[in-house]
């Protein structure tokens, strides 16, 4: 089924005895929110980035929704959600921002709460299955500086009462061609494969005990089967990376050890996945696929710097990252609906 056209919506709360009312944004009113668009303590978007990014189509003026309470007046609120500029429906959220008038914690909440349940319900009714998650790029010690951990707290908060009450930390890791690369060990043989197939049934090979808490509750959800193929599916038709660059890893007598999936985003090349079949963990495989991927990326892009990331938890592949020169720089904060 097609989605539907995704059209203006309203919603509104009172606040202070004032009617708030939360709709999206219109091209014409570009300088009346941009002054709020700038980089805090829980996040790096900039009205440069903002600009650009709706230039290239990543953003749009649908999915940048205000909360105003007069017509004309300065916003109280905004939140800006990103999308692939060929898909209809908006992927992830980038960015939430309440005025500095309102100081309360409790009340940028409770706007911020009301502005993201506005558009999570246009986005249902133009056809999203669930609401997009919300991503914060946060420093790696964020949990120890009091100003960023007070602006992650009422957005995290906000998140929570709009549907997205599940929280995942992962490490962002960053490679430059000055960090090196390890020389291939000749332990495994990497080759393309074409076949789709093929990679479906490696994605569902190695869910069984994975520690990628995001992709381990989705196949809880739907199945593993259902989630190999969204896995394949999504790194093939979404990310723009190079189907031709997937590599299967194997041993000189040929048995499948896992694979790997160098691709990149809109703006880096990246580590797309990297999967280490079960029977074959704990021999530091990943550190070798992830080697592999990495030198297909120089190959293929001349990179400035490759990027990933990993669950916080993922303590193997947070040590094949360091082996293969990977420095983590900072963390992503992932909010979700499950």
């Amino acid at each position: 089924m097609s989605p539907r056209p995704f059209g203006p919506r309203r919603a509104a709360l009172h606040r202070s005895g004032v009617t708030v009312i939360f709709r999206p944004t219109t091209p014409s009113e570009l300088d009346r929110f941009l002054p709020l668009v700038r980089a805090d303590a829980a996040g790096g978007m900039t009205a440069d980035t903002y600009t650009a990014r709706l230039a290239a189509g990543e953003y749009r003026p649908d999915w940048t929704w205000i909360a105003e309470d007069a017509p004309g007046a300065t916003p109280l609120a905004l939140a800006v959600w990103w999308g692939d500029p060929d898909e209809d429906l908006p992927g992830a959220l980038d960015g939430l921002f309440v005025h500095d008038a309102v100081r309360s914690e409790a009340e940028r909440t409770d706007l911020a709460a009301g502005l993201l349940s506005a558009g999570h319900a246009a986005h249902a009714a133009a056809g999203a299955s669930a609401a997009p998650e919300y991503h914060l790029s946060l420093p790696g010690d964020w949990h120890d500086r009091p100003d960023t951990a007070e602006a992650v707290a009422w957005r995290q908060e906000a998140a929570r009462r709009a549907g997205l009450p599940v929280t995942l930390e992962r490490l962002r890791y960053e490679w430059t061609p000055g960090d090196g690369l390890p020389e291939p060990t000749g332990r495994l043989l990497f080759a393309a494969e074409p076949d789709d197939e093929v990679f479906v049934g490696l994605f569902r090979r190695v869910l069984t005990d994975t520690l990628d808490a995001a992709t381990r509750r989705e196949a809880e959800h739907i199945g593993p089967e259902a989630q190999a193929r969204e896995d394949v599916a999504f790194y093939r038709d979404t990310m723009p990376g190079d189907r031709s660059w997937w590599r299967i890893a194997r041993t000189p007598d040929g048995e499948p050890v896992g694979f790997g999936l160098p691709s990149r985003n809109h703006s880096f090349p990246v580590v797309g996945y990297l999967g280490v079949l079960p029977e074959h963990r704990g021999h530091g495989y990943g550190a070798e696929i992830l080697a592999e991927i990495t030198r297909i990326l120089v190959a293929e892009t001349g990179p400035e710097k490759v990027r990933a990331d990993t669950d916080l938890t993922n303590l193997p592949m947070a040590a094949a990252f360091a082996r293969v020169g990977y420095r983590n720089d900072a963390r992503r904060l992932v909010l979700s609906a499950h």
